[in-house]
């Protein structure tokens, strides 16, 4: 066969090339020619070649050692398709992994086809070889997302649509305009099913279709980016810092308020309603208001297209001082515990929930409707609020050039509705409310339905050193029809900051603690509290006997695993294996929890300790034992004997 040079031609997702190679040459021989028209970060172990773009025999080129090219019965003009994976970048350099004597670098490390087992463990990603103070360039290349926003990123998104008999009239497996899959955007769609705002994933789709067009064959462009309204820092134009310079560089530009078209949660579903019915007993029994964070874990919500709700597992109540009107938070030093026992239940904080409640006076249990269309529904107190808890817990995600975009964070208020009863409504506040709230622009009014710009002056008079303050503006509906844009100075309608979401509850109950009859932390003022003998009634402990597997049965309580890590008794070992038979069930991981010694000296303090003391014996008791009768005044004398009013 003739050894004269041929021309092969080449394809990949960087493009097109052509290589003048000799038939006799081995495939091997050409990876330095082919990794010249390959961009720099490719990692030349995982080029492959084939002989289709898709579902072709694809080959590692590097395994094609010995094999010639007119071995494969190549031909001058032919094409071939190149795949490959680039490596890693950190700090806007690639990485090349360490090779080992027995994994060497662009080595297959076959023979007869096999692949040769390592004989050393190693890791599966290595750490990149670089100093630990190395900056990041791109956050989005590194930043880890959750596992379900990772599933709804694979996920096609499309809305099937059933063939119109009287539309369409191709065949069965045809399509056309009528019947052809919907975006997950889609408009027509959102109106038929009365969706008011756009899921998380579906406004990414929206906007990353428009930002990011592959058959461009251009660099990835993150489609996100987080408002931001404060003063930058470091400006190139060489002034003084400000508050001493400023320029159109570094300081924000002017804002105009517009309602945030899509919402990061969907739904909020209460895994049980005796979870909401808990909370309310405090203002059933005290008349005061309630405030608790929910702990949860996120889930997609098929009704929603690529939505996801905020599962709610348990209400957790933190120190706080309740009036009548509302309620303040104190201080909570054993946050990060209570996170820490979330977690090893494989839950997290996903928001917060109020009470804002006055009984109508009826008799009847109704409740006066303060919330409404022609008032508020979420107030400016509430929005600034609401603001800095979502700032404190921000979203992770890829698709944003900060590596994180808006929050999870949903806010829940118990109030009352149109006809008396008691409803839930379920709010998040814009990412531009929340850059508002930290950039310290606005501030709560006292009329809960608007509010208020702060200025540029201190209370002094003197300017602002701490704060800049752009122009904002707002556009409305005016009396004629027509889309007009207004100052928002000095205060503005607060429903420009939050979005609404859905909520319920589930058809089949199957919440992970369902044994919720533990007294509620922080209840003293209503004659509730949690101690050592509740935990021995709970867990079936007295001073004659111990019931185990009622104890194993009675932990899946939130509360009450709150309340045995406070104790201090468990090692961490012990604790994490109490969680995961309160989120499990499981009877016989429970029977190994009674065999730890953490929980045997558990139950040896909750068996000395725990049963109640006996009850004194009243005097009209002893009177009925002793066959005579104390008249009423006589009763109220020695009830209160020894009893002083200085």
């Amino acid at each position: 066969m003739s050894s004269k040079p041929i021309l092969l031609r080449f394809e990949s997702r960087n493009g097109q090339f052509r290589l003048t190679v000799h038939p006799t040459d081995e495939f091997p021989a050409l990876l330095p020619q082919v990794l010249d028209n390959l961009p720099k970060g490719v990692d030349s172990r995982t080029v492959t070649l084939s002989n289709k773009p898709h579902a072709g025999e694809d080959r590692l080129l590097s395994s094609l050692k010995g094999v010639a090219i007119e071995r494969v019965g190549l031909k001058h003009g032919d094409k071939l398709y190149i795949k490959y994976t680039e490596l890693p970048q950190v700090n806007g350099h690639s990485v090349a992994p360490v090779a080992t004597p027995l994994q060497p670098h662009n080595s297959s490390n076959r023979l007869n086809g096999l692949p040769i087992l390592s004989a050393e463990d190693l890791p599966i990603t290595p750490l990149p070889q670089q100093p630990s103070t190395a900056t990041i360039k791109n956050p989005w290349e590194v930043v880890r997302q959750s596992p379900l926003d990772d599933r709804l990123d694979k996920k096609d998104g499309k809305i099937a649509r059933p063939r119109d008999q009287k539309m369409c009239k191709h065949g069965l497996k045809g399509m056309c305009d009528y019947c052809m899959p919907l975006e997950p955007f889609s408009p027509k769609h959102l109106e038929e099913k009365k969706i008011k705002h756009l899921s998380f994933h579906s406004h990414l789709r929206k906007i990353n279709s428009a930002t990011n067009k592959p058959e461009l064959k251009s660099s990835y462009m993150p489609p996100l980016s987080e408002p931001y309204y404060r003063v930058k820092h470091d400006c190139p134009s060489g002034h003084p810092q400000w508050p001493e310079g400023i320029c159109t560089k570094c300081q924000p530009s002017a804002i105009t308020l517009q309602p945030q078209p899509f919402r990061m949660v969907d739904h909020v579903e209460f895994a049980s309603p005796g979870i909401i019915d808990s909370f309310l007993n405090f203002w059933r029994k005290g008349g005061a208001q309630r405030i608790g964070y929910l702990y949860g874990h996120y889930e997609e919500y098929v009704e929603v297209p690529l939505g996801i709700k905020a599962v709610v597992e348990a209400i957790y109540e933190p120190p706080q001082i309740d009036e009548i009107d509302g309620c303040t938070l104190s201080s909570w030093e054993g946050e990060k515990e209570i996170d820490g026992v979330a977690y090893l239940c494989g839950l997290q904080k996903v928001g917060v929930i109020f009470t804002d409640l006055i009984d109508a006076g009826a008799g009847d249990g109704t409740v006066v409707c303060k919330r409404h269309m022609d008032s508020y529904y979420l107030s400016s107190l509430e929005v600034t609020f609401s603001a800095r808890l979502q700032a404190q817990s921000p979203k992770a995600t890829k698709w944003s050039d900060t590596g994180r975009f808006g929050s999870d964070f949903v806010t829940c208020v118990v109030s009352g509705d149109e006809d008396g009863g008691i409803a839930i409504s379920c709010f998040q506040v814009s990412n531009s409310a929340v850059e508002m709230v930290r950039a310290d622009l606005i501030e709560p009014s006292a009329n809960p339905t608007v509010m208020l710009v702060r200025n540029n002056d201190e209370e002094d008079g003197s300017e602002s050193r701490t704060r800049y303050i752009p122009e904002v503006f707002y556009r409305r509906i005016n009396e004629y029809g027509a889309s007009v844009q207004e100052s928002a100075k000095p205060s503005f309608p607060v429903e420009y900051l939050f979005v609404t979401l859905t909520h319920g509850f589930p058809k089949d109950t199957a919440a992970i603690f369902n044994a919720s009859d533990f007294p509620i932390e922080n209840r003293e003022t209503i004659g509730e509290g949690q101690e050592l003998r509740s935990v021995a009634k709970k867990l079936g402990v007295s001073s004659g006997k111990i019931e185990g597997e009622k104890g194993v049965r009675a932990v899946a309580d939130f509360h009450l695993l709150c309340f045995i890590h406070g104790m201090g008794v468990l090692s961490k070992e012990e604790e994490s294996l109490l969680c995961h038979v309160a989120r499990t069930h499981d009877i016989a991981e429970g029977f190994q929890l009674l065999n730890t010694s953490g929980w045997a000296t558990l139950l040896a303090i909750l068996q000395e300790s725990g049963e109640r003391p006996p009850k004194r014996t009243s005097p009209a008791s002893l009177a009925e034992e002793g066959g005579g009768y104390l008249d009423d005044s006589e009763q109220l004398a020695k009830r209160f004997k020894g009893t002083s009013l200085r």
